[in-house]
């Protein structure tokens, strides 16, 4: 599937202006595609659902700023950018709501991701196929897609309109709860859930799987603490379907190049690539890569917009594997001082050369081959792996009362890495709920620092909510000074999407 999405076909609705006549000058361009001559074949049903698929490429989204969203305004990150305004957005300094690269950019894009899915959904039913179940997944695959974008837009702005019909430049779509957000989600999902395969074919790989889906309805439930639904999720990937269809593998760095990409462990990724070197915009040339390493690369080598949080490197190093050596997560997560005294690995072929208690993100990085980064990164992004669904199912049991049972799951991660058994390491927490979810919290940053993971995990276990929370967290990341609860733990809305709509209010305390 990777080189499969080049062919974007753009539908536009057709601008007709009645105080004119038909004459020979009015000639139809068959460049431009209305929706009366299109959505009639097979073939373009999946070519409406690959314009979805597109949309992964946009800046707005995983091309580029989603990533700032939820990996540097969490606490394992931060952006230290000369460009001002954009590292306020990571720091909570909101001031204007309208700023395109923080929150405007995101949110059109979101939308226009929701509108090409919504075109699939409103169309495809008429259109007649060769094999009714190809129908069927075509329909499950968009019902998932907007299912994912809504789930992450109500992670970052909670009170969004739910637009579920193709959309008209006069409509003023109604403001819907988090609640309501999570339902549609949860519909979409559950409904996406009997269409969609188990696996695909070679062509087809990249395409989300039952498996997918799964283990995105457990994290929706999970977010809601819906401890036995989230549960029943993902007891596909142990007493289901799933079962020994998905394991770690041996090399923990093969997750985050483009050597080993769709691998045993990969549950759903984004399918970049670095074929197309063009624009953003909509052409069959657009790009299909991730800027992701360019903006998160080291000063020098690319435009060093985003870091890590330094508490990270020191949190690796509190433990050591079971033959006395610094756990071999760190060498491919972070790049950190020490790190060529401490494994042998030069920063993109230079020896470190910046302040000594400063690291960046190295996951997506492409230092194992080449000494700078530029837009166009060919990393698939692991949206969702296995490792997750372990950590997932033991904090899920844990807070369903099954301390015990959920041992295992920690410690199938950290068996990979030569860590000791988590009841070896660490006897004091025994069956107690609480001190297993503190540990727990450390496991994840560990496993999956720089995955885009951590500011929902901030919010499902409440360290948000409260001052007496956000005190503990902001000792790991002073930009947490700056939070103010109830009102950060979401985003503003866009101001311009407030004036235009009438529906639509300002989250609460903007």
């Amino acid at each position: 599937m990777k080189h499969i999405l080049s062919i974007i076909i753009i539908m536009t609705a057709s601008m007709l202006i009645a105080s004119c006549k038909k004459s020979a000058l009015d000639v139809e361009n068959p460049n431009t595609l209305t929706e009366d001559v299109f959505w009639k074949t097979e073939s373009d049903a999946q070519k409406g659902l690959n314009a979805a698929y597109a949309m992964f490429y946009k800046p707005g989204l995983w091309s580029r700023w989603i990533y700032f969203r939820l990996d540097l305004t969490s606490d394992e990150g931060f952006s230290n950018s000369p460009w001002v305004e954009l590292a306020d957005w990571t720091r909570f300094q909101y001031i204007n709501y309208n700023f395109w690269e923080g929150n405007v950019n995101t949110w059109r894009d979101t939308y226009k991701a929701v509108f090409r899915l919504n075109q699939v959904l409103a169309n495809v039913a008429d259109i007649n196929f060769s094999n009714p179940a190809a129908k069927e997944q075509l329909i499950g695959e968009a019902k998932f897609l907007r299912g994912l974008h809504y789930y992450y837009a109500g992670l970052m702005w909670e009170n969004i309109p739910l637009v579920l019909e193709p959309s008209r430049p006069d409509d003023l779509p109604a403001q819907s709860t988090l609640d309501q957000v999570w339902a549609q989600v949860e519909k979409d999902w559950t409904e996406a859930l009997a269409a969609l395969p188990v696996s695909y074919d070679a062509a087809n790989v990249g395409r989300p799987t039952k498996g997918a889906v799964q283990g995105y309805l457990a994290r929706l439930y999970m977010q809601q603490h819906k401890w036995t639904e989230a549960k029943a999720a993902l007891d596909y990937f142990f007493t289901g379907e799933g079962k020994d269809r998905y394991s770690l593998v041996v090399n923990y760095n093969d997750n985050f190049t483009d050597v080993r990409e769709n691998n045993s462990e990969s549950v759903f990724e984004i399918q970049f690539s670095d074929v197309n070197k063009g624009g953003d915009g909509d052409g069959v040339n657009q790009t299909m890569s991730t800027n992701r390493p360019q903006f998160f690369a080291p000063r020098g080598i690319g435009w060093s917009d985003g870091q890590a949080r330094y508490w990270v490197v020191d949190e690796f190093k509190k433990e050591k594997t079971t033959d006395d050596n610094i756990d071999s997560r760190l060498r491919y997560t972070l790049f950190y001082p020490a790190l060529e005294a401490d494994f042998g690995d030069k920063i993109y072929g230079r020896s470190w050369e910046w302040g000594a208690e400063e690291a960046w993100f190295r996951k997506y990085s492409r230092d194992y081959y080449r000494n700078n980064e530029d837009y166009f990164a060919q990393n698939n992004f692991r949206m969702l792996r296995y490792a997750d669904i372990l950590l997932m199912y033991a904090e899920v049991l844990n807070e369903l009362d099954h301390t015990a049972d959920a041992y295992q799951y920690v410690n199938t991660v950290r068996a990979r890495v030569g860590m000791a058994s988590l009841a070896t390491a660490y006897p004091a927490i025994g069956n107690d709920k609480a001190l297993f979810r503190n540990r727990l919290k450390v496991e994840r940053v560990l496993e999956l620092c720089g995955e885009s993971v951590r500011w929902a995990d901030l919010k499902r276990w409440g360290d948000l909510e409260t001052q007496a929370a956000v005190d503990i967290v902001k000792q790991r990341d002073p930009d947490f000074n700056n939070f103010v609860v109830g009102k950060h733990i979401r985003l503003p809305l866009p101001q311009i999407e407030v004036e235009n709509n009438t529906n639509l209010q300002q989250n609460n305390q903007y």
